[in-house]
């Protein structure tokens, strides 16, 4: 009698985890199928299939059709994998059941699935060994068969899904009157961007008050767009009152989180946004930008503080910043931050670091502006990453730019001290001198 058949949605071969220790560097997701997962899929009565088992890589149309017809699919999270969620999601909207969930215990997911039941297992090391195997067995073998039962989020939300007729259509159009009030909402955040510097920050307090008054149902997307706002326009001491005024559900969330913990530390209050957000790190795991945020309280300490503690600073500083660049090479606030810190250190081999991680972050930020993308730092960062790399000739083609978009659009007047400090570091003179002399022209700019 044929079996029930079982389709696994999961990397293959040996990839990096990028996850910080406990976590391995890497996992043998070949080694984690065949002696972990497939045999406690058929120890529950399943026909395991896997993609890569296949000759060839599957098209669109057989991995939809595996995908609808499977009567079973398991996914693993273990490594951050746009592919897979992309499968769930299909498998999500196609069935009412039958979608199962799983991860190693230390994995962290691309973004918010918490609301959805999952199953953990043990996953210590890269090569999967007989005793972490038989744990993993026994952990699936207990738990897939109630999450399979479990119904997806689209037919636990939408009453009637798939079928139009059965929905209730009040609730498209609460929906659409929903979207037109967020959208009006967004205008407004829109134009205080584009009113007078002076009158920026009493317009921005005043669109808090109308939509907020630290008691009124707030919903998320209009609280982060707030908070966002009050950043950029009102000043930190006005975005922490409002985070502090937040429901928890919101004030909790880990991008709020972040903002608060940098919040607090732009007041002054350093030490307290460091345990903040190692504690956010412990509890949703690292990332390039948490890091990062780490390294930048660690700089304005060292940059206060004096020996011996300064040197500690430093160390702590460059610590995170390598981190950050490590998790995500396209995050360029971790990696442009280094040289400068590298160049102060002075040890051997700092000079060579330097340079190196001026030219990741280079490479990140003309990324981003190949991207076309909204990042309003992307060009004065660019600017900075050619000075502390030490090329001139890039350097100058860049004054050129600035010369035809204008100072603001490169920050220059925010900027143009940096790049003074970055040239002053210099060691070789006719380099330094180069540098020193768009420097002058930069001046010439504001």
């Amino acid at each position: 009698m044929p079996r029930p058949i079982c389709f696994m949605v999961m990397p293959f071969s040996t990839k990096e985890t990028r996850a910080k220790p406990p976590a391995p560097a890497k996992v043998n997701f070949n080694s984690l199928w065949e002696k972990a997962i497939s045999p406690a899929l058929e120890e529950l009565g399943y026909q395991p299939v896997r993609a890569d088992q296949d000759l060839g890589a599957l098209i669109i149309q057989e991995m939809l059709e595996r995908l609808y017809f499977s009567d079973l699919v398991v996914a693993d999270l273990t490594i951050p994998n746009g592919n897979v969620y992309y499968e769930i999601g299909i498998r999500h909207a196609a069935r009412k059941q039958g979608c199962v969930l799983i991860s190693a215990d230390w994995s962290n997911a691309l973004f918010d699935i918490d609301q959805m039941r999952q199953l953990r297992y043990p996953l210590p090391e890269e090569e999967v060994s007989d005793e972490t195997a038989a744990k993993i067995h026994a952990a699936l073998v207990q738990g897939v068969p109630a999450l399979a039962n479990g119904e997806g989020p689209m037919f636990q939300t939408l009453q009637g899904y798939p079928d139009e007729k059965l929905v209730d259509p009040s609730r498209a159009s609460a929906i659409k009157d929903y979207l037109q009030q967020l959208s009006a909402f967004q205008a407004e955040v829109g134009a205080v961007a584009h009113a007078p510097n002076e009158s920026r920050r009493q317009l921005a307090l005043a669109l808090r008050d109308k939509y907020y008054s630290g008691h009124t149902p707030l919903v998320p997307a209009v609280a982060l767009e707030l908070l966002d706002l009050l950043r950029d326009q009102a000043g930190w001491e006005a975005t922490v009152s409002y985070i502090d005024s937040l429901p928890d559900p919101i004030r909790l969330l880990p991008t709020v989180r972040e903002q608060y913990c940098l919040a607090k530390s732009k007041t002054g209050d350093h030490p307290a946004a460091i345990g903040a957000l190692e504690e956010l790190m412990r509890i949703s795991g690292a990332s390039s930008e948490r890091e990062g945020l780490i390294g930048g309280r660690f700089k304005s300490l060292y940059r206060s503080a004096a020996e011996p503690q300064k040197s500690t600073y430093l160390t702590e500083a460059i610590k995170h910043y390598e981190r950050g660049m490590k998790l995500d090479l396209n995050d360029y606030y971790p990696s442009s931050n280094l040289p400068r810190l590298y160049r102060a250190r002075a040890r051997v081999g700092d000079e060579d670091r330097a340079r190196a991680a001026a030219t990741v972050a280079r490479m990140a930020c003309q990324r981003s502006l190949d991207r076309q993308s909204s990042d309003e730092w992307a060009r004065p960062t660019l600017l900075g990453m050619a000075f502390d790399s030490g090329d001139v000739t890039t350097a100058e083609q860049l004054c050129d730019q600035v010369r035809d978009e204008g100072a603001a659009l490169w920050k220059l007047e925010t900027t143009l001290n940096d790049l003074k400090q970055s040239a002053a570091q210099t060691k070789d003179p006719a380099t330094r001198a180069g540098l020193e002399a768009v420097c002058a022209t930069l001046a010439t700019l504001l």
